[in-house]
């Protein structure tokens, strides 16, 4: 069993998604983050209890 996975030739590798990293924001961003998912998570909560 490989450990990873070949490309046939001809093929290149598909390119990498670009993601902002986290510790590349702001402490504002990474807070406005925070906060925002805390209402998306409380919001599934109310919801689920309703």
């Amino acid at each position: 069993m490989a450990s990873h996975h070949h490309h046939h030739a001809g093929h290149s590798h598909p390119p990498a998604s670009i993601a902002p990293s986290i510790l590349r924001l702001s402490v504002i961003e990474r807070l406005s983050m925070s906060a925002v998912l805390i209402a998306v998570l409380w919001a599934a909560v109310f919801w689920a209890l309703s």
